[in-house]
């Protein structure tokens, strides 16, 4: 049986990821902070399936003592401050997660278990302010937020770990991809929020931006710019190119997207029409939520992965964008409901 350890099991990709790995018969590891896993989190239904070790990304003796615990076949590093937006406000924070939590799972790694397989997870946002459309592995970086370029150390970093010590680091530079899984503070969540208040009559929300504010107000979403562009796929197919990255016999790079683009106005009108509703008549560009720089127009080329790794994403656009949608009415339901 192979073992394998994950790193942020708790959010969207952790969950998916381990459930993928435990229906392939893995022992799977979780590596997560106590206070995130005692908290209802993606992965709260595997307990009892998978073993959670407890530490955080900072602590090189906590990653340390997992990877010699763990024994695995398979580390696959998904832990990270995730929001690029929220990384302006919390810099030393990601560059301390993102950047410097890397380099300690991979010494910790080249000490402990130097013959294992390792998945980074690197991000379509390290292109940045992109002047070649679409997006490969072979792409010069051009980081816009303080996220970005802490995934770029971390990129970089992995490439010097290969090829100076011979260690198996591959990774995959994923662009955005979303679930029903994803936390209200990210932009296609309040999206599907937005539209699933609309579908059930909510004039104002429950729950609150970043702002302190309702998500819906007075019966509007506010969003910040409305022209970004964004290639969006679902997060379990994702998932699934992770493994499958780790099973090529050597380590390597790979863009992970759909190649296809979608405006936020493509996103908004997909969510609202699948209650039929016109997003127009409920959303509304707030320019204080407009990100001091955003990245171009990220576009994956996902020729690689699909030639050697054979993947391609099984969940269309508007498939996504409506499981969404459902999970937020239903989650609406039980609010009023209890």
């Amino acid at each position: 049986m192979k073992r394998a350890l994950i790193t942020g099991i708790t959010g969207q990709d952790g969950s998916f990821l381990a459930e993928l790995l435990l229906e392939k018969g893995y022992q799977v590891f979780g590596f997560a902070r106590q206070e995130s896993w005692y908290r209802k989190n993606n992965a709260s239904h595997l307990a009892g399936r998978i073993e959670v070790l407890f530490g955080d990304m900072s602590e090189g003796v906590d990653i340390a003592f997992a990877i010699q615990h763990a024994k695995p076949d398979e580390i696959y590093n998904l832990a990270s401050q995730s929001r690029p937006g929220e990384s302006w406000a919390r810099a030393p924070e990601t560059l301390l997660v993102n950047g410097l939590g890397a380099i300690r799972l991979f010494e910790a790694i080249r000490h402990n278990c130097p013959a294992c397989r390792v998945y980074h997870a690197s991000s379509s946002e390290m292109f940045g302010q992109v002047s070649i459309t679409p997006q490969n592995e072979q792409t010069p970086f051009n980081p816009v937020n303080p996220y970005a370029a802490a995934k770029v150390y971390a990129h970089q970093m992995a490439k010097i770990y290969r090829d100076s010590y011979g260690l198996y680091i591959a990774t995959g530079i994923l662009f955005n991809h979303e679930s029903e899984r994803r936390p209200l503070h990210f932009l296609t969540q309040k999206v599907a929020y937005g539209a699933a208040c609309a579908a059930l009559g909510i004039s104002n929300s429950p729950d609150t931006n970043e702002m302190g504010r309702p998500i819906v107000q007075h019966g509007k979403l506010a969003l910040g710019n409305l022209e970004i562009a964004r290639d969006w796929g679902y997060a379990d197919d994702f998932v699934r190119a992770m493994w499958m990255i780790l099973q090529q016999d050597r380590p390597d790079n790979f863009v992970i997207g759909t190649g296809r683009l979608h405006t936020l106005k493509d996103l908004c009108e997909t969510a609202y029409r699948c209650v039929d509703k016109d997003w127009r008549d409920s959303v509304v560009s707030d320019p204080a939520l407009v990100r001091p720089l955003e990245s171009g127009q990220t576009l994956a080329d996902p020729a690689k992965a699909r030639k050697q790794l054979g993947w391609e994403p099984s969940v269309s656009f508007d498939e996504m964008v409506k499981k969404m949608v459902s999970a937020q009415i239903l989650r609406l339901k039980k609010v009023a409901h209890n």
